[in-house]
């Protein structure tokens, strides 16, 4: 399996049959799965995505549907140990990015010999980066990444990109990665880096319909997410591992 997209999905039944058919139209030329993982939902997102799965055709790409608890890190966590893929990519169920991401990666790819880092950061944090975002997201933003610096110390411009990530590394690690909500992708970072991993960060263009949705993060988050990067931090310590990435 050359790629497994994992799709975290609440409350999603008005785009995530759309959000399939475009993941599918862009997979069609390689041995990929899509992996929709509904979580809480109150509306028929599962019933929806059931559906799908049940129509769904032979062909390279395959679509399961799995449930875990609310939060999107749960929804992350067993959507990654359930991926086959060599390289699995976490986004969100509306592609906010579309596919730069995708084919930063395979640019990537194509310039070293077929290899891609080991994690890869669709990032809203690159100069390049096209992300009109209101100046209530921006505001809260900016004070996340604060926190993330001064509490976890992490290089990375932003945590809370959509992710492109080695398989093995990822499966390999996702037990340790306990966060139930938004802080999943910044607790695998900070484990990464505690491994002497890296993360290339791409340049990606914020996709239209995507400035038009309420932010699902508000100002009182921000002192829950503090905690919550605490709570990472004396999880897996404080100081660089010093075990290597083969570790």
């Amino acid at each position: 399996m050359d790629l497994s997209v994992v799709v975290p999905a609440h409350d999603s039944e008005a785009l995530i049959e759309r959000t399939i058919q475009k993941l599918a139209a862009r997979l069609a030329d390689r041995q990929a799965e899509i992996i929709v993982v509904e979580n809480g939902s109150l509306d028929d997102t599962f019933q929806v995505c059931q559906r799908i799965a049940s129509a769904w055709p032979e062909g390279p790409v395959s679509l399961s549907v799995l449930q875990s608890p609310r939060g999107m890190g749960n929804a992350l966590r067993v959507g990654a140990r359930f991926s086959r893929g060599a390289t699995v990519l976490l986004t969100a169920d509306d592609l906010p990015f579309g596919f730069d991401d995708l084919d930063a990666a395979d640019r990537l790819a194509a310039s070293q010999g077929g290899q891609m880092p080991a994690i890869i950061i669709g990032s809203k944090a690159r100069p390049e980066s096209e992300v009109e975002r209101g100046v209530t997201r921006g505001v809260l933003g900016a004070g996340f990444g604060l926190l993330r610096r001064l509490i976890l110390r992490t290089r990375v411009g932003d945590s809370q990109g959509t992710f492109l990530v080695d398989g093995e590394l990822l499966r390999r690690i996702a037990p340790q990665l306990l966060e139930r909500g938004f802080l999943f992708t910044t607790e695998l970072v900070y484990v990464a880096e505690r491994m002497g991993l890296r993360p290339t960060e791409v340049p990606v263009r914020l996709q239209p319909d995507h400035r038009d949705h309420p932010s699902r993060v508000s100002v009182s988050d921000i002192a829950s997410m503090a905690i919550g990067l605490i709570r990472i931090r004396r999880r897996h310590g404080s100081r660089p591992s010093r075990k290597g990435p083969g570790s």
